[in-house]
């Protein structure tokens, strides 16, 4: 039974993948003009379907929103109750479909070309209505659905998914969409943390411990305790970083039985500890840490002393 469920597994996912690859072929002057067509666009990218591409759809309406396309999703079914109001003169349209010939394709079909607007169809048949009317063809026409009896939509819905990925990829390069505009569009999440939270915002919620460095090794206790984050740095009068004592620190020479009572934070401290600026992104940081085996930071304004950045601050973020 497990064999075969594995067989089954793996002819499915080898008939999508060479639905994939034909993929290849379709990228032809059409698509390329329909990039162009959508790039052009002065309005919004209305993308249709029905049953499972509306499903398909919605994912690539939500694609081209995230990255600097401004997409709406029309069910094909509702567009002839009301929801075609929601296409405007100087908008693109694009109808999904695997057969271009469903009933509410085809009625769809008309009203758009009366509409005037351009037409991007995704369709699985070339010969079709759907095809035959649209301003632009992206074949997505597959050897057959990975399902026994080719009919659930799964080599024909991921090929549809594909093609829109395709469009929505160009689109970013075309746009310069770049990292700074996604991290405007996504600020939730880890992800969107990892593209514009910066050592500062996190920084700025700690204690900011600090020392000089002629203070004795119980001050240095006292201030490391006083922040809750296992460190103090050691700075100068004018406040620029002269290095840094860790609970580490303190632990190794205590192992070394060496006498504490004459010890000044000058004798413990590790001079020139790594520091980051704190305009620069938490994900630099996390970086700095992992690469280094280390739990802190010290943020650094040049050599102006700034703050504490901990790994636990990061973990709260859900950046690790």
């Amino acid at each position: 039974m497990n064999s075969t469920v594995k067989n089954i597994a793996l002819q499915t996912i080898d008939l999508e993948a060479r639905s994939i690859q034909a993929l290849r072929g379709s990228i032809n002057s059409d698509f390329e003009n329909a990039v162009r067509s959508i790039a052009d666009c002065k309005g919004r990218v209305v993308v249709s379907g029905i049953g499972k591409t509306a499903v398909i759809a919605q994912k690539i309406v939500a694609t081209f929103n995230s990255t600097g396309t401004p997409s709406l999703f029309m069910h094909a079914a509702d567009a002839t109750h009301g929801d075609l109001g929601m296409i405007r003169p100087e908008d693109v349209v694009v109808i999904i479909s695997k057969s271009g010939e469903s009933p509410e394709i085809r009625v769809l079909l008309s009203l758009i070309r009366n509409f005037g607007n351009p037409l991007i169809a995704i369709v699985g048949n070339t010969s079709s209505s759907l095809a035959k009317g649209a301003t632009f063809v992206l074949d997505t026409t597959v050897e057959s659905e990975a399902c026994r009896n080719n009919l659930a939509p799964t080599s024909s819905t991921t090929a549809q998914l594909v093609m829109g990925d395709a469009l929505a990829v160009c689109l970013m390069e075309i746009k310069g969409f770049n990292s700074d505009d996604f991290a405007r569009y996504h600020p939730g999440g880890a992800l969107g943390k990892k593209l514009y939270l910066r050592v500062a915002d996190l920084a700025e919620r700690n204690a900011k411990p600090s020392i000089k460095s002629a203070e004795s090794i119980r001050e240095v206790i006292i201030s490391m305790t006083t922040g809750r984050l296992g460190v103090t740095v050691v700075v100068d009068d004018q406040q620029q970083v002269l290095g840094i004592v860790t609970d580490g620190d303190l632990r190794r020479m205590l192992e070394k039985g060496t006498p504490i009572d004459s010890l000044t934070a000058a004798d413990v401290m590790t001079p020139s500890p790594r520091t980051i600026h704190p305009d620069e992104l938490a994900v630099v940081a996390l970086e700095i840490l992992t690469q280094h085996h280390i739990s802190q930071l010290v943020v650094a304004d040049e050599k102006n002393y700034k703050g504490v950045l901990h790994i636990h601050d990061l973990m709260r973020e859900g950046l690790i």
